[in-house]
């Protein structure tokens, strides 16, 4: 299944603050996701949005949401999980 890649504003404020190599990496992860979810990929229980992508140390949490993979924030993995 071939996925649609949305951002929201946060999350490409998160990515404009991360270094530019590094946030070229995470993107071309971030894109692998359009077929069938490729990458490191974890659903998480308790916790929205849904999933993670691991990229070194950063965490991209999203949701999908019929044909649409929504990217919420892109964070270190030290602060990706607070509230």
């Amino acid at each position: 299944m071939t996925y649609e890649i949305m951002f929201k504003p946060r999350a490409i404020k998160d990515l404009q603050s991360i270094p530019n190599s590094l946030a070229q990496r995470i993107v071309e992860k971030i894109e692998s996701l359009r077929t069938d979810l490729a990458g490191d990929v974890k659903r998480l229980t308790d916790f929205t949005p849904e999933y993670r992508l691991r990229v070194g140390d950063y965490r991209i949490l999203f949701e999908i949401e019929s044909d649409k993979v929504i990217i919420y924030r892109v964070k270190h993995r030290s602060d990706a999980y607070n509230p």
